[in-house]
């Protein structure tokens, strides 16, 4: 019928008025195979399109994509439509929407070219240079077919192009997770941290976009001289944040604190007169510390190494790593300071030392060592004692005790004095033998005149050898300056006794004969 006819024609016209060329329009998937996608866009005719123009996830049939249209009708009568040009024209219009509100967009990294990388973002192809990048710690296999977040830093529209930057991305990626860790840091709350630098007063622990500072005495109970002796750069750990001041974007850490305090029950654990084994940890010249357990360090002074010996060094004795048995002498906890001893450990020897070795003994010992003044011996029973340089000899001057003993030599000496409040005893070689200054004195009366040997001169006075072992001196004032200016050793000098010091074991001698 006419009018049937006139209707149709009008929807027909419509339709052609509605779809056209160049725009996007909506349709529904009628069917799709491997190969072809058909859809119904309410034209005279359905539409064809390839398969591999849509995702997996659209191929469902009554499902409405918005689709291209490249041409109305083509030489076979048919709608060429393109659900990639859709995608395209709709991607740039959020491309460009995205960059006037300088957004961040996601991009797919498609394959890599000389100069930098071809990037699909939202179906457009944009070319992200190398040194806008940041990809150098990833291989290509962490790059490549990976979405990442980029920053559309220039736009061309004729030609529907992209530059994009992923540096500006990162660093804008890092002041949002910094100021998301500043608002989440908590005082007394423990993070995982990764080490990335050591100074000699801590190590600066990143705490993912937040630095903190772990400060050496942090580190450990225990004393430690370096921050390399607990981390190493790279490691992860986990810390606890102890303040917080974002004015100065300051963060300070501990990992100490994450563990209890060592010394908060220590008069309990170790009780005054408590002996406990311990590892020398450090050797200085004043003492030795020893390491109770981790975080408990005592000092045993050098004091109370012995009773008997003599300790000069403590090197001589202990090396660090060695293992002692110690008495606990003193707690000082707020100082948190043990004073340790090993000698307590011991009988007190100078407690029976004034019976064991009476005035006038003669003992047995062994040189251990000298000073400038004397040697010192050690007994038989570890108990130390001096001869004094005056008590070498009789008559012998001694410039120096080395000039007549060696370390480790065996002697025979006398005991001539004990204190044993102050762990002294007094020794003597000469006293070994009868004194012969009284036989000295007779044998060289006063005003007696003989020829001597000079030995050596000095400001006071020239001293002259008498006879083997026994010298004199000629003071000063008894030698004309002339003469005294000619001297020199072994010139030989008439010399006239002046003076006989019996108690002093001295000779007085003139050269004014």
């Amino acid at each position: 019928m006419p009018g049937d006819r006139e209707a149709l024609a009008k929807l027909y016209n419509e339709s052609i008025k509605i779809i056209q060329e160049g725009k996007i329009i909506k349709g529904k998937i009628t069917a799709f195979s491997q190969k072809e996608v058909t859809v119904d866009v309410g034209f005279k005719s359905e539409g064809v399109i390839p398969a591999m123009e849509f995702s997996p996830d659209e191929l469902e049939v009554g499902k409405e994509v918005e689709l291209y249209v490249d041409s109305i009708e083509d030489d076979h009568g048919m709608m060429q439509l393109s659900r990639q040009k859709a995608l395209r024209l709709q991607g740039w219009d959020k491309v460009l929407l995205h960059h006037q509100q300088e957004e961040l967009v996601d991009g797919r990294v498609k394959r890599k070219i000389k100069g930098g990388f071809l990037v699909d973002v939202m179906g457009i192809e944009g070319f992200l240079p190398l040194s806008l990048s940041a990809f150098k710690a990833l291989a290509d296999k962490d790059i490549l077919n990976n979405v990442f977040k980029f920053k559309i830093i220039k736009i061309n529209n004729l030609r529907r192009s992209l530059i994009l930057s992923r540096r500006e991305a990162v660093q804008k990626d890092k002041e949002k997770a910094k100021e998301k860790i500043w608002q989440e840091l908590k005082i007394g709350e423990i993070y995982t941290g990764a080490v990335k630098g050591i100074a000699d007063f801590g190590a600066f622990i990143d705490l993912g976009g937040v630095d903190g500072l772990l400060h050496i005495t942090d580190m450990s109970w225990s004393k430690i001289s370096h921050p390399s002796e607990i981390v190493a750069i790279g490691d992860k750990i986990e810390v606890m944040i102890l303040n917080i001041d974002k004015e100065a974007s300051k963060v300070s850490l501990g990992l100490k604190q994450r563990f209890p305090d060592p010394w908060a029950d220590i008069e309990n654990k170790y009780p005054i007169g408590t002996k406990v084994k311990g590892k020398i940890v450090n050797i200085l010249p004043y003492g030795v510390f020893v390491e109770l357990e981790k975080g408990i360090e005592g000092l045993v002074h050098i004091s109370e190494v012995s009773w008997a010996k003599r300790v000069s060094s403590p090197q001589e004795i202990f090396a660090i790593g060695d293992m002692v048995e110690v008495q606990v002498l003193n707690i000082e906890r707020e100082a948190r300071r043990i004073s340790l001893s090993i000698k307590q450990l011991e009988s007190n020897p100078w407690l029976e030392v004034e019976g064991k070795y009476p005035v006038g003994t003669k003992v047995q010992g062994k040189v251990r060592g000298f000073t400038d003044y004397g040697a010192f011996i050690e007994l038989d029973s570890n108990i130390e004692g001096m001869v004094h340089v005056s008590d070498f000899s009789w008559t012998k001057r001694i410039n120096h005790p080395q000039d007549v003993l060696k370390k480790g030599q065996k002697i025979e000496a006398m005991i001539l004095s004990i204190d044993a409040q102050n762990r002294r005893i007094s020794l003597g070689l000469k006293q070994l033998t009868a004194n012969p200054w009284p036989e000295i004195a007779q044998k060289y009366p006063l005003e007696t005149v003989l020829d001597a040997e000079v030995v050596s001169i000095t400001d006071f006075g020239v001293f002259v050898k008498l006879e083997e072992e026994l010298e004199g001196l000629v003071f000063s004032g008894e030698i004309e300056k002339d003469q005294l200016a000619q001297l020199k050793p072994q010139d030989k000098l008439k010399v006239k006794v002046i003076k006989v010091d019996v108690e002093q074991a001295k000779i007085g001698l003139s050269a004014k004969v």
